[in-house]
């Protein structure tokens, strides 16, 4: 394992292949300097959000899970260009909030983004009450604790041909041990199983390594 190595190839493919964004950027320098964990996907990963938006042609996407904006960002640029899309994203933290606006405001998406500050599970079923719509992509970055309830409510707030993604299900590898104490390895645990057991669901892992660490992404589709 060598995690510089990992760190520079993710720095040669966001140079060769993604390039300078100022708003992504100011994103980036403005967490930063607000203190917020950087915890947010990698450069690389946000364009991998992106094309998987752009790719099933997303009207209408749900992040659980805002911190700083930077996939927000990301994934409110594959809404349609005449402004018709939507992205809801959900955010318990105040302060990630605040920050998040105006990274949202900065990169000229406040018309599209609507950022909902509360628990999470709280928010859901508001949403679900809303009847607005069901999502075409759901992306779930937040509490691991919660990914299995967040699993759910995806279901229930999705349609056939859905796509739902969630960050971090592997753990550095931790995911493997069933003895684990760690009730995020734990949750992560369920969670996958979910995926495993859902027969409306067809889905996979995939493990990956860059300038984040060594993690992973489940790719879900909805089937029924």
């Amino acid at each position: 394992m060598n995690p510089d190595l990992w760190t520079a190839v993710d720095r040669y493919f966001t140079d060769l292949l993604l390039g300078p964004d100022p708003a992504l950027d100011a994103a980036l320098r403005a967490s930063q300097a607000a203190g917020l964990p950087p915890i947010q996907v990698s450069p690389p990963q946000g364009k991998l959000l992106h094309l998987l938006a752009l790719a099933i042609g997303a009207r209408r996407i749900l992040e659980i899970g805002t911190l700083g904006g930077y996939s927000t960002i990301w994934l409110a640029r594959a809404l349609p260009k005449d402004g018709t899309g939507k992205l809801i994203t959900l955010e318990y933290d105040p302060k990630h909030a605040e920050i998040a606006r105006a990274n949202i405001a900065r990169a000229g998406l406040s018309g599209v983004v609507d950022l909902r500050l509360g628990r999470a599970l709280d928010t859901l079923p508001r949403l679900a009450a809303e009847n607005a719509g069901l999502f075409d992509l759901v992306f779930i970055d937040a509490d691991k604790t919660g990914y299995p309830a967040y699993l759910e409510w995806s279901l229930r707030l999705t349609r056939l041909g859905s796509v739902i993604i969630a960050d971090n299900v592997v753990r550095k590898g931790a995911i493997v041990d069933a003895s684990s104490a760690d009730e995020n390895v734990q949750a992560v645990r369920r969670f996958n199983e979910m995926l495993a057991k859902e027969k409306r669901l067809t889905a996979t892992v995939l493990q990956t390594v860059g300038g984040k660490g060594y993690d992973g992404f489940a790719l879900a589709v909805v089937l029924a």
